[in-house]
């Protein structure tokens, strides 16, 4: 049999009914279901690019007090500098990405004190653009 079937009912059902289970089957592998009784969350992860930095200073003084104020609010920091290799128009921008149990905890290390301190040195010495994704 080649394309969909248009006129009999029965081979519309099972044509819907296997490609269902093939849509179905695909996204359990993309995202698996979780362990019948465990709940768990997804991970966060805190995405921060630089376009630009324009005063190294005021970079190496928020770099001082970021990452105890993070690594304190539960963040794991996973990566932290240039592309190794850029593909598909990358730009070599510093990056970083750091780990938390959950969107919560990475917005409340965002919004502490401690961050907010590290962030006031950095003031407009750097152009960036932050995420928080939710893992899957």
């Amino acid at each position: 049999m080649t394309g969909r079937p248009k006129q009999d009912p029965v081979l519309k059902a099972l044509w819907r009914a296997w490609m269902e289970a093939l849509i179905i089957k695909s996204n359990e592998q993309i995202c698996p279901p979780r362990k019948q009784g465990i709940m768990t969350m997804a991970k966060a992860y805190w995405v921060a690019m630089y376009r630009s930095v324009s005063d190294d200073a005021a970079l190496a003084a928020y770099a001082r007090l970021s990452g105890p104020a993070v690594v304190a609010g539960g963040g794991r920091i996973l990566v932290r500098g240039l592309p190794a290799h850029t593909y598909e128009g990358g730009l070599q921008q510093r990056t970083v990405v750091i780990e938390f149990d959950s969107v919560a905890q990475a917005r409340a290390a965002h919004d502490s004190p401690a961050y907010q301190e590290a962030l006031a040195l950095l003031g407009d010495g750097a152009e960036r653009d932050i995420r928080i994704l939710e893992g899957a």
